[in-house]
């Protein structure tokens, strides 16, 4: 254990994931109870010889591996254990105090410690007797993912055969003689996953995916009753909204309707990536917005949410997780929630391969805003992206430009020099929206630049983009 980090897990305290327990000869009965309670619930850390406050009064020395010892004995018995449990020891040393740490992983079983069963709840261990908790958990221990579900009631008459239509012309523009092409609709579901087989029981037909994906609405709405999107803009309005959206459709135009909402309630930035303009904004959107649609735990009826403030852009959603607690960014293995659906999305061009939307949020949010965006996976998976201080920074800089006079001859070049100190390349776009110009005003005053050896014109006329030219 890096002494770094242990700090870290003391000052932030006891959670989903972490417990302290003071320890003498031999554990307590409440360690192997909150043991059961991490391996039914997404697993964690005790730390043996932490107090309840974070106080590192450490173990006996002597009775450290009697201790783990003691821990691998109880765990691997069948009369406490419920099925057997492997979990691991480490031991290290804090300020001279010897601490023990019990890693239990999070696992696909439901465990019994002493024939009780033992769920965690933020940072207390719960015992469960009722017959209705004990289902859900089995329910969210399930390794089957939920989109598999085969609804051998639902037909294709029940899709949206227009639906069908769009997502084999989407993959066709993404993927130039995409095989969805020459498949005719019943194909194409059985190639999308979308139709299935459960070998097991032997049922067959289309899946809870299939209708999400291509269902008629009133279909959706007898699949999953709670299913909503609920999307909204709280600026000046904090007690209510400025403007809302909630979305009950299908997810390609949920999709859609969503990343409109989303555009006209964000201002947009540009920066050249390869001789482009790109809209740093509109990656955020994407990246957030199939998130949300795709990475979701169905079977739950809590709503997923997008919330648009002055500080950020929050959403949330129902997650089945396999960790709990701020995901870091830099060491973090992506783990699919939906893999049909998620397929679907980037065959279609809607999402890449997993992984990349927090490469690209990470990469779009600080060329945005400057700042990092925020994730916490847990039975509620919730993501930030702070907008807050580009803004301020844009309207400083917008001001400083134009100026009170509004000389929009002067602001053109203080628009290129302000773009310039932050970019090798700029183009036309960027600097019409910093200086508030009209565009044939800026192409004119730019092209003047360019005769007068000020600045470097670089590609086509369409895609054309600006540098400083070497003095």
């Amino acid at each position: 254990m890096d002494i770094a980090e242990f700090e870290g897990i003391l000052h932030a305290g006891e959670s989903s994931t972490v417990e302290f327990k003071r320890c003498g000869g031999n554990p307590e009965h409440d360690t192997y109870e909150t043991i059961c309670s991490f391996a039914n619930h997404a697993g964690g850390s005790i730390f043996l010889g932490v107090k309840d406050d974070g106080t590192v009064l450490g173990v006996p020395d002597k009775s450290a591996l009697s201790i783990e010892r003691n821990i691998a004995n109880v765990t691997g018995q069948p009369q406490s254990f419920s099925p057997t449990l492997f979990v691991e020891t480490e031991r290290f040393q804090y300020d001279g105090k010897t601490v023990i740490r019990i890693w239990v992983p999070p696992t696909s079983s439901v465990f019994r410690y002493k024939g009780q069963i033992w769920d965690r709840v933020a940072d207390a261990d719960r015992r469960i007797d009722g017959e209705m908790q004990i289902t859900q958990m089995y329910i969210r221990k399930q390794n089957i993912f939920t989109e598999q579900r085969i609804y051998p009631g639902l037909s294709i008459d029940d899709l949206d055969l227009n639906l069908i239509a769009r997502i084999r012309a989407m993959a066709e523009r993404k993927t130039p003689d995409h095989p969805w092409g020459g498949m005719d609709d019943q194909t194409l579901l059985r190639s999308a996953r979308l139709y299935a087989r459960d070998y097991g029981s032997k049922a067959e037909g289309l899946t809870l995916a299939a209708g999400l994906l291509l269902g008629k609405d009133e279909v959706i709405a007898d699949l999953l009753p709670a299913y909503k999107t609920d999307a909204v803009v709280r600026r000046e309005n904090l007690n209510r909204y400025d403007d809302r959206l909630i979305v009950r459709t299908n997810l390609i135009d949920a999709y859609s309707q969503l990343s409109a909402f989303m555009r006209k309630s964000l201002p947009d930035r540009y920066h050249a990536e390869n001789g482009t303009a790109v809209s740093a904004r509109d990656w955020i959107i994407r990246e957030l917005v199939s998130n949300i649609l795709v990475h979701r735990e169905y079977s739950s009826p809590v709503p997923a949410q997008i919330t648009i403030t002055n500080e950020g852009i929050e959403t949330r959603n129902a997650s089945r997780p396999v960790f709990e607690g701020e995901i870091d960014l830099n060491n973090f293995t992506p783990v699919p929630k939906n893999p049909v659906i998620a397929d679907v999305f980037m065959q279609i061009g809607l999402a890449e391969e997993l992984g990349s939307g927090v490469r690209n949020l990470m990469k779009y949010t600080k060329l945005y805003s400057g700042g990092e965006p925020v994730f916490n996976d847990g039975l509620v998976f919730t993501a930030f992206v702070p907008i807050r201080e580009h803004e301020v920074e844009h309207e400083n800089m917008a001001e400083r430009v134009v100026g009170k006079t509004g000389d929009t001859t002067n602001s053109i070049e203080d628009a290129v020099r302000c773009l310039l100190s932050n970019n090798e390349e700029i183009t036309i776009a960027q600097i019409a929206e910093l200086s508030g110009s009209d565009v044939r005003a800026v192409r004119r005053k730019v092209g003047k630049l360019v005769e007068r050896g000020r600045l470097v014109a670089l590609g086509k006329t369409r895609n054309r983009r600006y540098k400083k030219a070497e003095a």
